[in-house]
């Protein structure tokens, strides 16, 4: 499905220029907060490690260093996470120009369901709110199951990497679904059935994003190859139609 949307977005450099901006800010304000970060890192290692204050120097220093390590992982899994939802907040409009643009192309939404502006910010903000609170409840065990010996190297990355796929599947395919008037509980839904393939999706796109700049370049391949999973998952064509034919529920117009 990833490669689908990026063969899709290739294809038509419309859809890379509406994709990209909003990404770009996104990750002109993530690359600050890093920056800020990386800049209190050391005091903030310093305070999460106050019970190896009376230690030797040695083990403190080294303490310290695992914990600055662990909360730089963190933040880079709750930013992989939550820029997703970020981006998305952003570049509603963009996005969601993409995926009717897309849709379009495999038949169009017979039945699509015209939402207010301002109703579907309010929508599209509750929705994202939620996923991201998700993502940090789920983060904070992760990144503290991380300083298990062995699986906190092994496991706990491979756990994480997978409850980030699924996120992320959740996440994109929000646009395709509000155009069927469907809420994020029939994503949940939807989704289930065909857990393998959105989970196969999700991890792909989790997998790119860990790549600098990965996110901000595939985002547009992400929200199309999201598209083309919402049509799959609820059982609507993903055959491209012939360039200048109108999809069907148009014919009779």
């Amino acid at each position: 499905m990833l490669g689908r949307g990026l063969v899709l977005v290739l294809r038509s450099p419309k859809l890379l220029l509406l994709g990209l901006l909003p990404a770009v800010i996104t990750g002109l304000l993530y690359a600050a907060a890093l920056g800020v970060l990386i800049d209190f890192l050391p005091r903030l290692s310093r305070d999460v490690t106050w019970f190896a204050d009376g230690w030797a120097e040695g083990w403190r220093q080294l303490t310290q260093v695992l914990a600055g390590a662990g909360l730089l992982g963190v933040a880079a899994l709750l930013g992989i996470l939550s820029f997703t939802a970020v981006t998305l907040l952003i570049g509603d409009p963009f996005y969601e120009r993409i995926s009717e643009l897309v849709e379009d192309r495999f038949g169009g939404v017979p039945d699509e369901v015209e939402v207010g502006f301002w109703r579907s910010l309010v929508r599209g903000l509750t929705d994202s709110l939620r996923l991201i609170a998700l993502s940090v409840l789920i983060g904070i065990p992760l990144f503290l199951l991380g300083f298990l010996p062995v699986v906190g190297q092994t496991v706990i990355p491979v756990l994480g990497g997978a409850i980030g796929g699924w996120l992320l599947a959740v996440e994109l395919t929000g646009v395709p679904f509000q155009r069927r008037g469907l809420r994020l509980a029939d994503r949940r839904a939807r989704l289930r059935t065909h857990c393998p393939l959105a989970l196969g999706f999700g991890v792909a796109v989790f997998c790119c994003f860990l790549i600098p700049l990965g996110a901000i370049l595939l985002m547009p391949a992400a929200v199309a190859g999201a598209t083309l999973l919402s049509r799959t998952v609820l059982d609507q064509p993903t055959v491209e139609l012939p360039s200048g034919r109108l999809p069907d529920y148009q014919l009779g117009r």
